[in-house]
């Protein structure tokens, strides 16, 4: 076998193939080949790129984005510019800026509707259009955060970012996580300027003509943008809201093969009526990505994520644990959820506890959480969803580790299997003979390190690069850390950010009305009734 189809073989067990994807009706390659990724590790170091290659667009140009929420006055630097000044002025040199942000519930509820309208109504002053779309289960959500820039008759210079990163508020933070100065409300806990730790994506290469095919799919969707929601509906035509989406100009050819990376990109789209035209029953590829990379792990699974939800998901993971006596799996999530309060606190917490339970009741010392503090001890808002599987598959998306992410609300990540295999040893931690991928070990490593207060240019990195060895670096640290604060913070602090993660316990009668709540409105399931009787994805 030549090393080029050694090489498809082994993308082709990891990723799904088009009978696995299971949605015929889009357009969407399977995977694409020839691809570069950047990993974009917090906000500020987002914006500031995004700022670069948007004020080189020129006229004729695409911009086109989809956002959970968007903040017009969000700095994008220091200095600015502020996101609709950003892109309005892109649409004032003729570039085409599209955009599909959700609707969103009422801002009395602590969403953004008045935001993602606002921001709306700015670029297309300057001639651009954004929509806000609602097309979604009643309760649900658009959370895909995504930006496409084609340039046609150049598309060397096409790029796409996509990943858990939204253009709002408290998302410009950076390695040391002081927080971003302009900010949304949370729990107390995060103090007046949340410190928040993300992770978007840089692609170039034909997986960019995968992204504009999402956009475009959802862009060019024929139901109508609140046809889920009659009081919407009213206000829109009461407020004159455009509802009717403009042509878009004729997708440009996927850009050259640039890159030694495949990318596979996830969607979840849920089970509705009327059906999306692209994916009429819905499109589930995040859950049956994860779901097949999950059982191709023998030594270690990362994970960064915002809640880390839902037995159904958990289980994934525990089934792995017991079928691999040597694997591991370590977690990275928020010390605190993001709100406060005796009705929102107790279903945010039940469903991760379950989870760890669940994982924990298989081997406890397999199974790794740690949250993440500041040098001032303000703890981090982890809103990364990134997912490494023996530093071979990894992906980086908006999709969280739980039921609502995998079924329910629309979402977006990207898989990415570099076909460059890491020369530092152990080649090969999982003895599949895939190998350890360039791309894979470096992403995993760059987050430790920051997590554990090492040289960032690698020097350090001896022992976390054995999964044993790693595992055992991570949790010595974060104990460490944790004697540290119970004996009083005497003495400098050690080095290292991870702390244990102990979640406060909820009590029987409580878990009474926190469970279900948890499960109807936290964490619903947005499957056809069919795979959810047969537990299927």
């Amino acid at each position: 076998m030549t090393a080029a189809a050694d090489e498809r073989f082994v993308v082709e067990d990891w990723f799904l193939s088009r009978t696995e994807r299971a949605n015929p009706a889009s357009a969407l390659p399977v995977w694409t080949a020839g691809n570069d990724a950047v990993p974009l590790v917090h906000g500020s170091t987002y914006f500031a790129r995004l700022v670069e290659v948007v004020e080189a667009l020129e006229a004729g140009d695409h911009l086109f984005f989809t956002d959970w929420r968007g903040d017009p006055d969000e700095k994008m630097r220091p200095d600015g510019p502020e996101v609709a000044e950003l892109f309005s002025a892109a649409a004032r040199r003729g570039v085409v800026v599209k955009g599909l942000v959700w609707r969103s519930h009422l801002d009395t509820f602590a969403f953004s509707e008045e935001e993602n309208r606002h921001l709306g109504e700015r670029i297309e002053a300057a001639g651009g259009e954004v929509l806000l779309d609602q097309r979604v289960r009643r309760g649900g959500s658009h959370h895909q955060k995504l930006v496409v820039l084609r340039h046609p008759g150049r598309s060397e210079r096409d790029v796409a970012f996509a990943g858990g990163i939204d253009l709002c508020h408290s998302r410009r933070d950076d390695a040391e996580h002081l927080g971003d100065p302009q900010t949304v409300r949370m729990a107390k806990a995060y103090g007046d300027r949340p410190p928040w730790h993300d992770v978007q994506l840089e692609l170039r290469g034909p997986v960019v003509g995968a992204l504009d095919t999402t956009f475009r799919e959802r862009w060019n969707d024929p139901q109508s943008l609140d046809a889920h929601n009659p009081l919407a509906r009213l206000r829109d035509r009461l407020g004159h809201a455009d509802m009717l989406a403009d042509p878009l100009p004729p997708q440009p050819p996927d850009p050259l093969p640039t890159g030694p990376m495949a990318v596979q990109v996830l969607r979840t789209y849920p089970d509705i009526r009327p059906g999306y035209y692209f994916a009429p029953r819905g499109e589930r590829t995040v859950a049956h990505g994860y779901t097949k990379a999950v059982s191709k792990a023998r030594r270690l699974i990362y994970l960064e994520d915002q809640y880390m939800w839902s037995v159904a998901v958990a289980e994934l993971f525990a089934q792995a644990m017991r079928r691999h006596p040597e694997l591991h799996v370590v977690v990275v999530v928020p010390r605190h959820p993001d709100v406060d309060g005796p009705l929102a606190l107790p279903p945010n917490m039940i469903g991760r506890q379950q989870a760890i339970d669940l994982c924990r009741a298989v081997d406890p010392d397999r199974l790794h959480v740690f949250d993440l503090e500041n040098a001032r001890g303000t703890p981090v808002y982890v809103h990364a969803k990134v997912c490494v599987v023996d530093d071979t598959w990894c992906s980086v998306g908006s999709d969280n580790f739980n039921r609502r992410s995998w079924s329910h609300d629309s979402e977006l990540s990207c898989a990415v299997l570099d076909s460059r295999r890491d020369e530092r040893a152990p080649l090969d931690p999982a003895g599949r003979g895939h190998g350890a991928r360039v791309f894979a070990r470096d992403l995993r490593l760059r987050l430790w390190r920051e997590h554990l207060d090492r040289a960032e240019d690698g020097s350090e990195d001896t022992d976390l690069i054995d999964p044993d060895a790693a595992v055992a670096a991570i949790r010595d640290s974060a104990d460490t850390l944790e004697r540290w604060h119970a004996g009083g913070r005497t003495g400098p602090r050690p080095p290292g950010r991870l702390r244990p993660h102990r979640p406060e316990r909820i009590s029987a009668l409580t878990k009474l009305w926190a469970r279900p709540a948890y499960r109807l409105m936290y964490d619903p399931d947005g499957r056809p009734l069919r795979d959810r009787l047969r537990r299927q994805w």
